[in-house]
């Protein structure tokens, strides 16, 4: 397929689709000077661990936030709630709320969010986590009081079996599914609640809002999603089959906080008995599956189908929130893209971040409003119906990296093309660092060669580390952020000229590529990177698949008008993997995770390949067994050639 024609990234003369202010505008500063304006209420009156039963008898404990006056007694009028349900604890999260509320300190963390930039510095990696209090996260993650002192009830719930609340811990599953409903309907029925209910909450709170709002509870009214899920397998568990450390990681932080309640008004021994029957709920049982195999959520398997929300089954607003680099990659694109709701009802933001800053640089010059100021917009204008403007911001409101914030109607950019980029044997010459360097060409060059890639540990000094660990080696900079050299030590590049125009790629790619594997597993892991002049590889997007699990269900995939595919489906189940022929070609597709990024006058585009990427890819044990550390071949032929699926909007000439 050819290049894609030079066009505008929005259409003009349609309005829907016409680039707004993603700095908010007039309308912006108005929802901000709401948040730091003097609030209606002057103090918060606080019920720890309030009980909740359920259904079952299983007795739920949530801290109740409601607007007091100046003596602290909370206000008769009914209002409206925003709820928060969570698996970390209230009492941790609470704990935020204690730290940044403390005058002197709070102050001054703030304070020093705002003034540290080590931008530019070999230090400048820990500004990336540093400005998520300055961007607003801390206060939905926590107690927003802002919301509150202005005529919110804020309710954190510990969700069944974690924190203070009884029971077994559930992990997204039906029974605590039911149990969001149940508490929604509990806050709209309280004297303090004028029975109009929003949910919030970042990453697992996110995820359970969007299960709840997809089950249309009575009460429920507007959704804020900051770092949600729509496909927990694809997005972090198994992704090409191989799952991440993320998990084992997340299991044992989760698993232990539960163990940490607060004990006021607590039933201990109704708790102990319930924590005692689970003390470390999924982790054995998954660490069987990563050593033996032998546990089946370790495949694509029909017990995710009850985790993943019917996103289309939501019917109240939400915005959803994510970022380019979150565990959870694509998602928020995705979720919005699937969300059956016109423009402005549903509104999506992505940053250029990972899933422990979000928010970073919100509220400055051209950057979007602080999460706070639109989480306080949004309820304001669906739980109080106040004509404030906020769905005209956006609706799709983005970070392209290497570029800057834009605001349009739709995402992927509408007139993006998908094209092909050849793999080709012919060197690039900028790449000498790499275990191979080769090209990658608009047309084919007929070029045929082996290019091998053997298992390394360089991978794990990448930007997919720091993807897959939340953010946190982020501050090491370096290999961890904007500079991919060093893991690219144990890859085979492929890599364009130089652009010749600025050129926008927007949406899902798709890796076509023909192998030989000598062993009887082989891991792909796939990185696309943005080459700077001075030879700086920053990745993008990445992906990866076993060979074994290759195989693609063309009805759930999505593809080019020419037929290429541009987000193939896999399956991932036990039942559909394939064998691996040893030392004989094999065909792949690797999807690679939705992004949109500008690649500039005289940068380069350029696909990675490795054969390990630790931690953000790791095949269970029997799977990393059969690999046996041989070495993997990517076979360029020119009958059967191999070539990168992008959507690409402009001419930059390759």
């Amino acid at each position: 397929m050819t290049a894609a024609q030079p066009r505008p990234l929005l259409r003009p003369g349609h309005a829907q689709e016409r680039v707004r202010d993603p700095s908010g505008g007039d309308a912006a500063t108005a929802w901000r000077n709401l948040v730091e304006a003097p609030p209606r209420y002057p103090e918060i009156a606080r019920a720890s661990n309030v009980p909740i039963t359920m259904s079952d008898g299983t007795v739920l404990r949530a801290d109740v936030f409601r607007p007091a006056d100046v003596a602290g007694v909370a206000v008769a009028t009914p209002l409206p709630v925003v709820l928060n349900i969570t698996p970390y604890n209230k009492g941790l999260v609470t704990g935020i709320d204690a730290l940044l509320g403390t005058p002197v300190l709070g102050r001054a963390l703030r304070g020093l969010s705002r003034r540290l930039d080590l931008s530019g510095t070999p230090f400048e990696g820990i500004t990336e986590i540093t400005r998520i209090v300055d961007g607003g996260a801390a206060d939905l993650l926590s107690v927003n009081r802002h919301l509150i002192r202005s005529g919110y009830v804020q309710v954190i719930v510990d969700a069944r079996g974690t924190g203070s609340s009884a029971g077994k811990w559930d992990v997204l599953g039906n029974r605590e599914q039911l149990d969001s409903i149940e508490i929604i309907e509990w806050s709209a029925s309280q004297p303090w609640s004028n029975g109009r209910v929003g949910m919030t909450g970042i990453s697992y709170s996110a995820i359970n809002a969007l299960q709840a709002a997809a089950k249309r509870p009575n009460g429920l009214e507007a959704v804020f999603a900051v770092e949600g899920s729509v496909d927990i397998v694809r997005e972090i568990f198994a992704t090409g089959g191989a799952p991440s450390f993320f998990i084992q990681l997340w299991l044992t932080t989760v698993n232990g906080l539960k163990w940490v309640p607060s004990l006021q008004g607590l039933d201990v021994v109704t708790w102990l008995r319930d924590r005692a029957s689970s003390p470390a709920t999924h982790m054995l049982d998954l660490a069987r599956g990563f050593l033996t195999g032998g546990d089946t959520r370790i495949y694509d398997d029909p017990y995710y189908d009850n985790i993943d929300a019917d996103i289309e089954q939501i019917d109240v607003p939400t915005f959803v929130y994510g970022c380019w680099h979150d565990i959870f990659g694509g998602s928020a694109p995705d979720i919005y893209n699937r969300l059956a709701l016109e423009r402005g009802h549903k509104q999506l933001l992505v940053g250029d971040g990972y899933h422990g800053n979000p928010g970073i640089g919100f509220g400055r010059p051209g950057f979007p409003p602080r999460l706070d100021v639109l989480e306080r917009a949004w309820f304001d204008r669906w739980l109080r119906d106040e004509d404030n403007g906020i769905e005209k911001y956006g609706p799709v409101t983005l970070r392209s990296q290497g570029g800057t914030w834009t605001a349009h109607g739709r995402f992927p950019a509408p007139h993006a093309q998908p094209t092909r980029l050849y793999l080709s044997a012919k060197t690039s010459g900028v790449a000498a660092h790499a275990v191979a360097d080769g090209s990658l060409v608009g047309t084919p060059d007929g070029s045929s060669g082996i290019f091998t890639v053997r298992p390394s540990l360089r991978p794990t000094v990448s930007r997919d580390t720091t993807q897959v660990l939340a953010g946190i080696t982020a501050v090491f900079g370096g290999g961890f952020t904007y500079d991919n050299r060093f893991a690219e030590g144990a890859a085979a590049t492929f890599t364009t000229g130089p652009a010749h125009a600025d050129t926008v790629v927007s949406g899902p790619m798709n890796l076509h590529m023909q192998v030989v594997c000598h062993a009887r597993e082989a891991l792909w892991a796939i990185m696309v990177c943005d080459v700077a002049p001075d030879g700086t590889s920053t990745v993008i997007t990445n992906g990866a698949l076993l060979t074994s699990r290759r195989a693609i269900d063309d009805e759930k995939s999505l593809f080019a008008p020419n037929g290429d595919y541009t987000k193939p489906h896999h399956p991932l189940t036990e039942a559909s993997m394939l064998d691996v022929p040893v030392g004989e070609p094999v065909i792949l597709d690797i999807d690679l995770l939705t992004t949109e990024a500008v690649v500039r006058v005289g940068h380069r585009l350029r696909v990675d390949v490795f054969a390990t990427d630790a931690p953000r890819f790791m095949p269970i044990l029997p799977d990393l067994l059969r690999t046996r550390g041989r070495r993997q071949d990517v076979v360029l032929d020119a009958d059967e050639p191999s070539f990168l699926v992008v959507p690409l909007l402009g001419t930059p000439g390759w």
